[in-house]
């Protein structure tokens, strides 16, 4: 009959006890705190699932309905599944109405996203490396613009005065004062982690300062400039207030407009209805799932010095 093998850990741990005992506390606390992160990482899933996914779900069951299936407001799957179908009534609604309002929309956003970049990023620049009173009052002019809200009424009658009313450039203008705040803060935040000693170094060589700028500054923001474009061409995108407000009329209608397309006082085609967020949401939803990590980096870049 074999002698079974005793190991050197399995002497020690009859030898000491408490040696023995420290080491099975150890294991069990550690597989208590796996289970605790489990347990944390599975509570945020269904958080997640309950606000986001739940809700996405929702609508494009209800915009595969049918008008009198939908009318139920019910959590169930459409019989007959007819989200194509819904889709196709959208878009061709109103002589292609859907089509002009994606085009305003693009228009809108690309114009404005454009004018933020560049006019965040000189802001940005001259605020993070001059040192004066100049400076200063634009960083607080900076600041005042997140905090103060947009007043409507004073902006519908300076765009009637500049006869900018009812165009795409006066909303243009106004987006791009509204979101200039945020870009600035954005940019001016990554841009403290680009040494000045670069700066200096092009000037020294003749460089003058739009072309250290242009040359040299704008190409090192890129991480940033990602994330100002993506967060403000969504916001302006899916901006719904800034359009009824200052750009009515049926040809300058802007997807978010088209919502109320479907649903009045007397008749509402509630399938249609999800079937159009459906259709506005899929740009902005792209745009997200490629460029997610470029939004999270430009975001925290320049948090953190060193």
């Amino acid at each position: 009959m074999k002698t079974p093998k005793v190991t050197a850990g399995a002497r020690i741990d009859a030898a000491d006890p408490a040696l023995h005992a420290s080491r099975t506390g150890t294991g069990v606390v550690r597989v208590r705190q796996f289970i605790a992160s489990i347990w944390i990482d599975a509570a945020a899933l269904v958080i997640i699932g309950i606000v986001f996914v739940v809700p996405f779900v929702f609508i494009v069951l209800t915009a595969a309905k049918t008008q009198q299936e939908a009318a139920l407001f019910e959590f169930s799957w459409p019989s007959p599944f007819q989200l194509f179908q819904n889709i196709r009534d959208v878009v061709t609604y109103g002589e292609n109405r859907m089509l002009l309002a994606l085009w305003n929309s693009a228009l809108l956003t690309v114009g404005s996203v454009t004018l933020i970049v560049l006019l965040a990023a000189m802001v940005a620049f001259v605020i993070q490396r001059r040192r004066d009173q100049v400076a200063s009052v634009a960083s607080t002019v900076m600041l005042s613009g997140l905090i103060i809200p947009p007043a409507v009424v004073p902006t519908i009658f300076l765009l009637q005065s500049l006869g900018l009313y009812k165009t795409l450039l006066g909303l243009i203008m106004v987006e791009v004062a509204f979101t200039l705040p945020f870009a600035t803060l954005v940019l001016r935040s990554f841009m403290t982690t680009i040494p000045r000693e670069i700066d200096e170094a092009a000037l020294i060589d003749g460089a003058s300062p739009v072309r250290v700028f242009f040359s040299i500054i704008l190409p090192l923001l890129q991480p940033a400039i990602v994330t100002v474009i993506i967060v403000s061409a969504v916001a302006i995108y899916n901006d719904f207030a800034g359009p009824l407000y200052f750009l009515p009329g049926a040809e300058n209608v802007t997807a978010q407009l088209t919502l109320f397309s479907f649903i009045s006082q007397f008749s509402s085609q509630w399938n249609l209805l999800f079937a159009n967020v459906v259709v506005i949401t899929i740009p902005p939803l792209i745009m997200f799932m490629f460029f997610q990590r470029q939004i999270v980096s430009g975001m925290t870049s320049g948090a953190v010095k060193g």
